[in-house]
């Protein structure tokens, strides 16, 4: 058995260094083209901050509450966070919000915010919401619903009636998903809304935008995304729209609320209010520069292009008889899953005999080309484009 270089505890040469970190680079740039599965922009250059990543930036605490020291970026998180809470329309006057290492910590704020409301309360999602949330709810006790959908991802807004209907005597805590991971369905939030004000149970309503809250809150400021006194929090990722080269994103809630786990100032000068205590200040400057860099007007255009390349992607795919269809809000193109080949070219995601693409702001059209070329090059028989796959478990039903 061969040692590995350092494996003695003995210093690698730098030059040894540099030739592996060149071969992460290469490997990295090389797979952009056809990393197409999932959902990460690349079309923002952010390597004017690289020189920032040389120095410890440790966002500790409350966002409003600076630390002892300055190696920390808050100034920019807060900039960050109300350019966001502006975007979702949030009250001017009750607005919290931080920086999270990405939508799974956003989601499990979120659901920790809501126990601390409602101790007791089921906690109802769809089953086509993200992978993150059973992982939240077991980690906080809690109990939850698995509300069905249809065949294209969105909620089944009977079935939550019903099942909130059938648990009335426990508070609900409803999570709407704005962007699933495998159709970019978006959930209707203010038909959630209405229902749940014709109930007399007490909530508290979330919804994770991880992928589509931005690019839709961008195109038209639907009253889906708006961080008013319906909808208690809101969760976004970061690296996905916009791409950030290190994952994070955004929890976002009203004060008011956030106040209930409010924590006394300690040893760090700050506030703990958050998951993970120490927190990046990386991400704070890396969303801030995207946003301060292309403006509303330039994300805007980013989203605009995208949806247009996913159209031209589906009539691609029919055009040489694969079936594909898209949400008409969606970057995500959806198709019979193609041969193993093609799979594993461009590191799709499937999924019961389905398949997607997602064109995020950095796919090409000659990218879809390439990747409609190889689907007809290696085709054959196709599968079931919409078998059902029902490995869902809800704990209280």
């Amino acid at each position: 058995m061969s040692a590995d270089p350092g494996r003695d505890g003995s210093a690698t040469r730098p030059e040894e260094l540099l030739a592996e970190l060149a071969a992460v680079r290469s490997a990295a740039v090389a797979g952009r083209e056809t990393h197409v599965g999932f959902p990460v922009a690349t079309d923002i250059d952010y390597s004017p901050l690289a020189p920032l990543f040389g120095s410890l930036l440790n966002n500790i605490g409350d966002p409003w509450t600076d630390p002892a020291g300055a190696n920390h970026t808050k100034r920019y998180e807060r900039e960050v966070l109300d350019w966001f809470a502006d975007l979702f329309q949030a009250p001017v006057d009750d607005r919290w919000g931080y920086l999270t290492s990405g939508g799974t910590e956003g989601n499990l704020y979120a659901l920790y915010l809501a126990r601390a409301r409602f101790p007791k309360a089921l906690v109802y999602h769809s089953a086509d919401a993200h992978y993150s949330l059973p992982k939240c709810v077991d980690i906080l006790g809690l109990d939850s619903v698995v509300v069905r959908t249809d065949e294209r991802g969105e909620m089944d807004y009977d079935d939550l009636a019903r099942m909130v209907d059938r648990h009335r005597d426990r508070p609900a805590i409803v999570v709407a998903t704005c962007g699933t991971t495998m159709t970019e369905a978006a959930d209707d939030v203010p038909r959630i809304r209405r229902l749940l004000a014709r109930t007399p149970v007490r909530h508290h309503l979330h919804v994770d935008g991880a992928l589509a809250g931005v690019p839709l809150a961008l195109a038209d400021g639907r009253a889906t995304l708006r961080l008013d006194a319906t909808v208690d929090s809101i969760s976004i990722s970061g690296y996905k729209f916009l791409g950030t080269p290190v994952p994070c994103g955004v929890v976002l809630t009203r004060r008011t609320l956030q106040q209930q786990l409010a924590r006394s100032p300690n040893y760090t000068g700050t506030v703990d209010t958050t998951i993970s205590g120490s927190r990046s200040g990386h991400p704070a400057l890396l969303l801030w520069y995207a946003i301060r860099s292309l403006g509303h007007h330039g994300l805007r255009e980013r989203a605009e292009r995208a949806r247009e390349l996913a159209a031209y992607a589906v009539e691609r795919l029919k055009e040489v008889g694969w079936p594909a269809w898209r949400h008409e809000h969606a970057f995500t193109v959806v198709f019979p899953t193609p041969s193993p080949a093609v799979t594993a070219k461009w590191v799709l995601a499937s999924s019961a005999g389905r398949s997607h693409l997602i064109c995020m702001p950095g796919v090409t059209r000659e990218a879809v080309d390439a990747f409609v070329a190889d689907v007809v090059a290696t085709g054959g028989a196709l599968v079931d484009a919409l078998p059902r796959q029902r490995e869902r478990q809800a704990l209280v039903r």
